[in-house]
């Protein structure tokens, strides 16, 4: 066990950000994700594990705090200097004598970057330049929130592949915060949803799917003719102009590819779609507490 979460609240003011009731465990090695709209408590439940914010309940960890990194969402730094000396002042090495931040550096191809002040990078040329200073720690526990915020959809796609790439074989623990769901299937394997300070799910990606959205699902586009291919089927929530057949097993499986395919339809089959798992998982969350979504 790295961390465990018990009964943690954030106040600000008469608000309650983040009210965790159940046990939450990080474990040496996971890639965690976490996910939920705006308001839900994700940066609020970072800042509090690393005692940046005031909370009530227990953080049970033996990690010290520098056994911890965090790319924050937002950063600045000086501008009257190249990023090479900012990068060699706040690491306290010098490049050309560390061969373990020149690898880095080579990784993320940043070379050409750091004669650069930070105001003349682009946003994925910024995010690189953290990103190269958190990992260079090579924390126990660390923490990437949002880190691709801002960014195109390539620049988003390269980012997240190199991440994916330099983590691959490695025991690092990685707390992943993003809005962006194809990034958590590429990146996480335990996936924490939060919605208005609460924790609605956490488990295993695989595990969580099954549980709200069968073994697999069918994805269309919503239109007359699909939904009436669909009755019969049992439909998920999902995002308004798609419709979501979900099927528990082989045989409802082999039906709906075959209604599909004999009616032309364009499809996606998946086992994984974290989007749709989230909305369902969120709407059983709330119909279990008798409450209405929001």
């Amino acid at each position: 066990m790295l961390m465990t979460i018990r009964q943690l609240r954030v106040k600000y003011g008469n608000q309650m950000a983040l009210d965790i009731e159940k046990p939450v465990t990080f474990e040496k090695g996971e890639r965690i994700g976490v996910i939920g709209s705006n308001g839900a408590g994700k940066s609020t439940l970072v800042k509090a594990l690393l005692g940046l914010v005031r909370y009530e309940g227990n953080v049970v960890t033996q990690l010290k705090p520098e056994q911890m990194a965090v790319h924050m969402q937002f950063n600045e730094y000086v501008t009257s200097m190249p990023v090479r000396y900012i990068m060699e002042a706040i690491l306290d090495t010098k490049i050309k004598r560390n061969r373990e931040l020149q690898e880095l550096i080579s990784f993320f191809d940043f070379e050409p970057c750091l004669p650069k002040r930070f105001n003349a990078l682009s946003g994925g040329q910024k995010q690189k330049f953290t990103i190269i200073m958190v990992m260079f720690q090579k924390a126990e526990l660390t923490f990437f929130d949002e880190v691709t915020s801002g960014l195109d959809f390539e620049t988003r796609q390269k980012l997240v592949e190199k991440l994916a790439r330099w983590y691959r074989d490695k025991g690092d623990t990685l707390v992943m915060i993003s809005h962006y769901y194809e990034e958590l299937e590429q990146l996480a394997d335990k996936i924490l949803i939060l919605d208005k300070g609460k924790v609605v799910a956490y488990g295993q990606k695989e595990q969580l799917f099954k549980e709200y959205c069968g073994n697999v699902v069918f994805i269309m586009e919503n239109n007359d003719k699909n939904r009436e291919l669909s009755k019969g089927f049992p439909v998920l929530r999902s995002p308004e102009h798609l419709l979501a057949l979900a099927c528990d097993s082989r045989g409802q499986e082999r039906r709906a590819m075959s209604v599909l395919a004999e009616n032309n339809v364009n499809f996606k089959r998946s086992n994984s779609d974290i989007e749709i798992m989230f909305m369902n998982a969120r709407e059983r969350f709330y119909s279990q507490m008798g409450e209405n979504r929001v």
